[in-house]
């Protein structure tokens, strides 16, 4: 069984939302769940989130930034602010702490349940760190 964790992390790199998809899904199921939920006037994300409708219109019609690399297969490429991408280690960064945490690396959770509350409880201990 695979989970994919997809997260969101303010300016510092702490931790401010999570969400769990099959392993197999693609990057936007967590984006539909976790883009309603950001506040900030920026988005940095990977290539994976690389979406007109589901993704950048939402995001320019709320008066935010899209700062996400084109996908190499796309007709028009759209232009990006490559020096603000550099700062999408933060999510990185933290995604590496919570492989610190042994239960999320190995996924020793047999429910989806267990393994976001774990998840939490990771996030939390990163947030107070």
């Amino acid at each position: 069984m695979s989970t994919k964790i997809h997260a969101t992390v303010d300016a510092l790199g702490n931790p401010l939302g999570a969400h769990l998809s099959a392993g197999q899904a693609s990057d936007l199921e967590g984006a539909d769940v976790l883009l309603p939920q950001i506040h900030a006037p920026i988005l940095i994300a990977d290539k994976g989130y690389d979406a007109d409708a589901r993704v950048i219109d939402l995001l320019t019609e709320g008066g935010k930034q899209a700062v996400i690399p084109p996908r190499s297969n796309r007709h028009t490429l759209r232009t990006y602010d490559r020096a603000l991408y550099k700062a999408r280690h933060l999510i990185e960064n933290f995604l590496a702490k919570l492989k610190q945490f042994r239960c999320l690396a190995t996924r020793y959770d047999k429910t989806a349940r267990n393994f976001l509350a774990a998840l939490h409880l990771a996030a939390s201990v990163i947030w107070l760190i």
